[in-house]
């Protein structure tokens, strides 16, 4: 892209944003609309096009023509990197546009999209809570905020985080996304219908609740010993 940055000026062509040129976008999108089916062929092929953001500025051209022109794109967070979280998916702008024709029942399961969408709103919250905290102080936050606080920090250890040689399957993913949902009052899950709370939130509750009072039950025993 920036070799065609300079060719294109070299040439004297009108230059769009930031230099580039106005056919920037076709460019781009000769190359990635490689990827696909071939109507009549067998098999299929796959881009997993990496690219650098200047500055980390997802404004510049060619990462926001990017996400104009593919299905999907994972970001990843130099924050969390620092923080020893692998691999550092910066959830809330990462997105797939095809998820949604391949999640659900007959393909994964039932709750797959309500507790997507339930992470994700969250989550989104999550970064409010934090953003409120960093002005006035963790200690001044609401119970409620404090407890997204805390689903937070848990989100990105155990769900965002898997080790390189995790196999996480994608019916163990959902269990634990329930389970760290289970952090958050009921109330505060507006993203999923009583139903589906019943038959997921609650059993996940006590399962971690379950674990909780064992593992307390197991310290009692080793100090007593």
């Amino acid at each position: 892209c920036e070799a065609l940055r300079e060719f294109s000026s070299s040439k004297g062509e009108i230059p769009g944003r930031k230099g580039y040129p106005g056919y920037l976008y076709s460019d781009l999108a000769s190359i990635y609309e490689r990827a696909g089916i071939v109507a009549g062929k067998n098999g299929s092929v796959t881009q997993l096009p990496i690219l650098t953001m200047p500055n980390d500025d997802v404004t510049h051209p060619v990462p926001d023509l990017t996400g104009y022109i593919t299905e999907g794109q994972i970001q990843l967070d130099r924050g969390l990197d620092a923080s020893g979280i692998y691999p550092p998916v910066s959830v809330l702008p990462s997105l797939s546009r095809l998820m949604k024709d391949g999640i659900g029942k007959g393909f994964t399961r039932e709750d797959h999209s309500a507790v997507s969408n339930q992470l994700f709103a969250a989550y989104s919250k999550v970064m409010d809570a934090r953003s409120l905290a960093s002005v006035i102080g963790e200690e001044e936050l609401s119970p409620v905020d404090k407890k997204y606080i805390a689903f937070g920090k848990l989100f990105e250890s155990k769900f965002v985080n898997q080790g390189f040689n995790d196999n996480r399957s994608i019916e163990q993913s959902l269990d634990l996304g329930w389970e760290l949902l289970a952090a958050l009052p009921r109330s505060e899950l507006d993203r999923v219908d009583d139903d589906m709370l019943d038959k997921y939130y609650e059993p996940a509750k006590k399962r971690v609740e379950s674990r909780e009072n064992q593992n307390t039950a197991d310290k009692i025993t080793a100090a007593e010993a």
